[in-house]
C-alpha cells in the first residue's frame, strides 16, 4: 500500500508539472508574452529551461526513474555529510610536538601535560603553518584527510555512479554536461578550456614559488633542492617565507583581529557601501544560544534578516558558508523579505582570550557575509530569480575580500586584543607585499580541485570506473608539485563534491568577474557610497532578472575582461 501511494503521489506531481509547463509554453507562444517586462520574459524563459532540465518531457517511466535516482542521491549525500560532520578526530601531542604553536592556541587545547587538538577546519591553518615539528604536521594532515574515509569512500563511489546515470537518463554524456546547461559556462568543454588555460598560465609562477620554499627548507634543514616538497610542509614554509622576507608573523597578527571588532568593521563596510543598517535582535528564537539574529533596514524599511552561527560545536556542519534560507518574493500579502545565515567554525573564545582571526579567516568572514548581502539585496518579484547563475554566485562575495587589503579599512577596526594598539602601516604594507608570495602554488591547488571535480563528474566511465584515490595521482602529474599525501582520502570529507558537484571551477570563474568589478571601486574609492549603491542595484539586486554579462557590463561601463584577475594574483 505504501509503495502504491508513493507511485500515485509521484504520478500526480508529474501531471501537475506537465500542466504548469503547458501553461508556460502557451504563454510563451501567445501575443501576451510580448507585453511582459524584460524580467518577466526572462522568468518565463528560465522556467521553461528549468522544466526541461527537470525532465518534464520525459515519458512517465523515465520520470519515475529520475525521481528515484534523485532520492537515492539525496540519501547518499545526507549520509556522507553526517559522517563528515561527526568524525570528531583528535590529534594528541606533547610539548615537543607543540613547538611553534602559539601559547593562546595551546592553552585552548591543553589537557594536563598534553594537547588534544581537534582535527577540524578551524585548527588546520594553525597546525600546518606554525607547528615546527614536521611529524606533527604530517600526523595532523593524515588525520585531517582521512576524516570519515572508511564510511564515505564507498558512498562517494555510489554518488558518482548515480549522478552519471542521472546525466545519461537526461540525454547527456555526463553528469557535468547535464548540470552545466543552466550555468554561464553552459558546457564541460568551456570549463575544461577555462581551467586548463589558467593551469598553463599559473605553472611558471608555481615553479618559482616552489623553488623559493625549497631554498628556505634547505637553509633550515639542509635538505636538497631536488627533494620534493611534501604537502604537509607547504603552509609551514610559506609562513617561514612570510616571516623572513616580509617580517610578518601571521600568528602574532591574529592578536589584532578579535572577532567582535572584526564583525563591527565588516558591518561598517557593508552598511556604508550598500546603504543599509543592521539591528541586533535581543532574545531571538534561535537553534543555539550562541546564534545571533539581525534585521536589515534601509531607512525605516525592513529589507531582510540574517543569523550568525560562528563557532564550532559537536555535530555541527564543519565548513564555512553564507546561504539564503528563504529568498525575497512578492506575495498577495506584500513583499516577503529574505532570511539568510552565516555559518562558521572560527576559533572559539575562552574566558581569557577572545576568538582571534587570522587575516585569511578575516577574508573568509568578509567573503561569506557577501553571500548574506547578496541574498538580502535581491529586489525582484519571483523567488526563483533571486539567485544568480551558479558559477557567478561567488563573485558577489569575492569582491568584498579586497577590502581587507586596504590599510584605512583595517585601521578603522583592527586593534590588539590586549593593548588596543593599531597595526602599523609598515607592517600592513609588508603583509600586502607578501600577498602573492606563493600565489602560483595556491592557484594550482585550486585548479587541482577543479580538475578532480571535473574528472569525477565528466570523465566517469561505468565500464572502467577509476579509483577516486587514483584520480589524485593522475592530477599530481599535471601540476607543479605533489599535493597528494599517500594513504589519505581527502575526497571523503570534501563538501563540494558531495553537495556541490561540478561547482569548484565556479570559484575561479567568479573571481575573474569579481576582480574586474572591483576596478570600479579602485577608481572611485573603496568608501564611495555611490559606487556601492550602483553595485547593489545593478549586480546584487539582479539575481537572474537579466543576463549576468549585461549587468556586469553596465556596472563596469565597458566590456568585461580578465586583466584585473591576473594582476591580483601576480600573473600579469
Amino acid at each position: 500500500l505504501a509503495s502504491y501511494q508513493q507511485v500515485d503521489s509521484m504520478i500526480k506531481a508529474i501531471s501537475a508539472d506537465k500542466a504548469i509547463y503547458a501553461k508556460i509554453v502557451a504563454l510563451k507562444n501567445s501575443p501576451a508574452f510580448n507585453k511582459l517586462k524584460s524580467s518577466q520574459k526572462k522568468f518565463v524563459d528560465d522556467e521553461l529551461a528549468y522544466f526541461e532540465y527537470a525532465g518534464v518531457s520525459l515519458p512517465l517511466e523515465q520520470q519515475a526513474k529520475k525521481q528515484s535516482l534523485q532520492q537515492e542521491i539525496s540519501n547518499l549525500s545526507t549520509t556522507y555529510a553526517t559522517n563528515m560532520n561527526t568524525a570528531n578526530e583528535v590529534l594528541v601531542i606533547d610539548s615537543l610536538g607543540a613547538l611553534g604553536l602559539s601559547d593562546t592556541f595551546k592553552e585552548k587545547y591543553r589537557k594536563g601535560d598534553q594537547f588534544e587538538i581537534p582535527v577540524i577546519p578551524s585548527t588546520r591553518v594553525s597546525m600546518l603553518s606554525y607547528a615546527d615539528n614536521e611529524q606533527t604536521r604530517k600526523d595532523y594532515i593524515i588525520k585531517y584527510r582521512n576524516r570519515a574515509a572508511e564510511l564515505n569512500l564507498p558512498i562517494l563511489d555510489s554518488l558518482v555512479q548515480k549522478r552519471y546515470e542521472l546525466g545519461q537518463l537526461m540525454g547527456h554524456p555526463s553528469y557535468a554536461s547535464y548540470v552545466l546547461q543552466l550555468r554561464m559556462a553552459n558546457s564541460p568543454q568551456k570549463v575544461w578550456s577555462f581551467v586548463e588555460d589558467l593551469l598553463e598560465k599559473s605553472k611558471p609562477k608555481a615553479k618559482k614559488d616552489i623553488m623559493l620554499l625549497k631554498q628556505i627548507r634547505k637553509a633550515q634543514t639542509g635538505k636538497s633542492l631536488e627533494e620534493p616538497l611534501a604537502f604537509w610542509n607547504l603552509y609551514y614554509y610559506d609562513n617561514q617565507l612570510t616571516k623572513q622576507n616580509y617580517q610578518i608573523d601571521k600568528d602574532k597578527l591574529k592578536e589584532y583581529f578579535p572577532m567582535e571588532a572584526c564583525l563591527q568593521g565588516l558591518f561598517d563596510v557593508y552598511q556604508n557601501l550598500l546603504g543599509v543598517t543592521f539591528k541586533k535582535v535581543e532574545n531571538p528564537s534561535v537553534w543555539h544560544e550562541e546564534v545571533e539574529f539581525y534585521e536589515v533596514y534601509e531607512g525605516d524599511k525592513l529589507k531582510g534578516r540574517f543569523y550568525l552561527d560562528l563557532y564550532p560545536r559537536p555535530f555541527k556542519e564543519s565548513w564555512y558558508y553564507g546561504v539564503t534560507l528563504t529568498p525575497g518574493r512578492m506575495t498577495n500579502e506584500g513583499y516577503e523579505v529574505p532570511v539568510a545565515m552565516l555559518l562558521g567554525n572560527f576559533d572559539r573564545p575562552t574566558d581569557d582570550i577572545p576568538s582571534l582571526l587570522s587575516h585569511s579567516q578575516l577574508s573568509t568572514l568578509f567573503h561569506e557575509f557577501g553571500h548574506i548581502m547578496d541574498g538580502i539585496s535581491y529586489d525582484g518579484a519571483y523567488c526563483s530569480q533571486a539567485h544568480s547563475k551558479q558559477d557567478f554566485g561567488e563573485a558577489m562575495s569575492q569582491i568584498f575580500e579586497n577590502w581587507i587589503w586596504d590599510y584605512q579599512t583595517i585601521n578603522s577596526f583592527a586593534r590588539h586584543y590586549k593593548t588596543g594598539e593599531s597595526i602599523s602601516e609598515e607592517v600592513f604594507d609588508n603583509l600586502v607585499q607578501s600577498k602573492n608570495a606563493s600565489s602560483g602554488i595556491f592557484a594550482e591547488r585550486s585548479l587541482r580541485n577543479c580538475l578532480y571535480d571535473l574528472m569525477l563528474y565528466d570523465r566517469y566511465d561505468p565500464a572502467n570506473p577509476i579509483s577516486t584515490d587514483e584520480l589524485w595521482l593522475q592530477i599530481d602529474r599535471q601540476i607543479s608539485m605533489t599535493m597528494h599525501v599517500q594513504g589519505t582520502h581527502p575526497q571523503a570529507s570534501w563538501i563540494h563534491i558531495n553537495t556541490h558537484p561540478v561547482y569548484y571551477y565556479g570559484y575561479l570563474w567568479s573571481k575573474v568577474y569579481a576582480q574586474d568589478m572591483f576596478t570600479v571601486f579602485e577608481k572611485n574609492g573603496l568608501k564611495d557610497a555611490n559606487t556601492g549603491m550602483r553595485y547593489r542595484k545593478i549586480i546584487l539586486a539582479n539575481g537572474k532578472q537579466r543576463p549576468v554579462d549585461e549587468a556586469v557590463e553596465e556596472f563596469l561601463g565597458r566590456p568585461f575582461n580578465s586583466d584585473a584577475y591576473f594582476k591580483s594574483i601576480g600573473l600579469e
